[in-house]
C-alpha cells in the first residue's frame, strides 16, 4: 500500500511545483463606420374582397403592376423576391355572437434589393404610384463588410493591449508576453428605417445614415515582477 500511495503522490507533487502563470487581463472596444452601399425595401400590396378568389386575383394583378413599375429602377444589380404571402378571412365580431367572415384579405410582400442607395426614394415612389399600399421597412447594409470587421477587430485589439499594459504598469509588473486573446463577434448593424405610406411624397427623402461595426477584444498579458 505504501508503494501505491507513493506513486499517487508523484503527479500531485509535480502539479504543485508547476510554475503559476501571472497575467493581466483587459478588454478593448472599437466602432468603425462606413456608408452603406446596399438597400433592402419591403414593399407590400394588400387587397380585400368578398371572396378569397377575388382578393387573390386583385392582389396578383396589383402586385404585377407594382413589380413592373420598379423593375427598371432596380436594374441588373438588384433583385426582387417575394418574402411573404398570406390569404386569410376578415372577421366581424358582435357581442354574444360567433365571429362571422365578412370578406378576405390578401397580402403580398416583395423584398427589393438595390445596390444604388440613391434610388431608394425613387423605388418607394414608383411602388406607391403603381398601387403598393404598404412599405414595411428599409434596411441599409454593406455588400462586403469583411474590411470593416477587420479594422474594428484591429482597433479593439490594440486598445485591449494598451489597457492591459496600463494596468501592468500601475501594478509595477513587467509584460513579458501574450498569454491569450479572444474576440467577441464583430458584426455590422444595419441601419433600419420605418417607412409609413402616409408620409410618402414624391420624391420621398431618405436619409441613409452610417453602418456601424462594433468589436470587442479581450487579452491576457503574461507578466512578472
Amino acid at each position: 500500500m505504501r508503494s501505491v500511495a507513493w506513486l499517487l503522490a508523484i503527479p500531485l507533487l509535480a502539479a504543485a511545483q508547476a510554475p503559476r502563470l501571472r497575467a493581466v487581463r483587459a478588454s478593448g472596444e472599437a466602432v468603425v463606420t462606413a456608408k452603406p452601399d446596399r438597400a433592402r425595401i419591403d414593399i407590400g400590396v394588400v387587397t380585400e374582397a368578398p371572396t378569397a378568389e377575388e382578393a387573390a386575383a386583385k392582389n396578383a394583378e396589383l402586385s404585377a403592376a407594382v413589380i413592373e413599375k420598379y423593375k427598371p429602377l432596380v436594374g441588373e444589380a438588384g433583385t426582387l423576391q417575394t418574402v411573404n404571402y398570406s390569404l386569410a378571412p376578415n372577421y366581424s365580431y358582435e357581442p354574444n355572437e360567433s365571429p362571422k367572415i365578412r370578406g378576405y384579405r390578401a397580402s403580398n410582400t416583395v423584398e427589393v434589393t438595390i445596390d444604388d442607395v440613391s434610388k431608394v426614394g425613387k423605388v418607394i415612389d414608383a411602388a406607391a404610384q403603381a398601387g403598393s399600399n404598404q412599405i414595411q421597412s428599409i434596411r441599409f447594409e454593406l455588400k462586403d463588410d469583411s474590411e470593416l470587421r477587420r479594422k474594428a477587430l484591429e482597433m479593439a485589439a490594440k486598445r485591449a493591449r494598451a489597457n492591459a499594459e496600463a494596468i501592468a504598469a500601475a501594478l509595477g509588473v513587467r509584460v513579458i508576453g501574450l498569454a491569450e486573446a479572444e474576440s467577441g463577434e464583430a458584426a455590422p448593424r444595419p441601419v433600419m428605417m420605418a417607412a409609413p405610406m402616409a408620409m410618402m411624397k414624391a420624391e420621398t427623402p431618405v436619409q441613409v445614415g452610417q453602418i456601424e461595426v462594433q468589436a470587442t477584444v479581450t487579452v491576457a498579458l503574461e507578466v512578472e515582477k
